[in-house]
């Protein structure tokens, strides 16, 4: 990261492979199509983001599951990502906490962090979101399902991810709570839905 960058927008994605992503949807559209769904919806979220640098100056972080580091940072530079590195081992939310520690120590004052699974996600979504945290210490996005399909913080914030029960209904509600025992009061931009069932697929049509 250059020194001038102090913002880094997070892409967390899953390589797609058959059989290794989506896989709640390949249980319905089988794991070839869940392959290229997903491909689509890295795609989306990568055009999304350079949409946002038009108007916000950010470094583009890509950081992969199931690949190595070389194959990782071909897919990534393929991609248009300013940088591509792998997520590491550990559960959701250890993943997420070791961006934002990393960020921080590179002198990011500003990061937030997305998945790679959002149909409706626009530009204006994320320039949203590092505006923001020019007014607050966190911003998050709602999901439909109670989870949040963005979260970004000006600092890291140690074991704020911990003990969230990821997958379930009361993601945002825990994170909202343990914002709140560390003085934080994230803004909340629109609510959005992630892509995990073939039903989901409907409005994305």
């Amino acid at each position: 990261m250059s020194a001038a960058s102090t913002c880094q927008l997070i892409v967390l994605a899953r390589w797609p492979a058959p059989g290794r992503c989506k896989r709640r949807l390949a249980l319905s559209l089988g794991a070839v199509a869940a392959a290229r769904i997903q491909t689509r919806l890295t795609g989306h979220t990568l055009m999304a983001a350079k949409q946002a640098s038009r108007e916000f100056s950010f470094e583009l972080v890509l950081v992969v599951e199931g690949l190595g580091s070389r194959a990782a940072r071909r897919w990534g530079q393929g991609l248009g990502a300013d940088r591509t590195l792998l997520q590491g081992q550990g559960g959701l939310g250890l993943r997420m906490q070791r961006q934002f520690q990393r960020a921080a120590r590179e002198g990011a004052s500003q990061v937030v962090l997305i998945g790679s699974d959002l149909p409706q996600l626009e530009g204006g979504d994320l320039v949203a979101a590092f505006a923001a945290l020019g007014r607050r210490e966190g911003v998050l996005g709602p999901a439909h399902d109670g989870g949040y399909w963005l979260i970004g913080l000006r600092r890291p914030e140690p074991e704020l991810l911990a003990g969230i029960a990821w997958g379930g209904a009361q993601v945002l509600e825990q994170t909202l709570a343990a914002m709140a025992r560390r003085g934080l009061e994230p803004e909340l931009l629109t609510t959005r839905g992630d892509l995990d069932w073939a039903r989901d697929l409907v409005p994305w049509r």
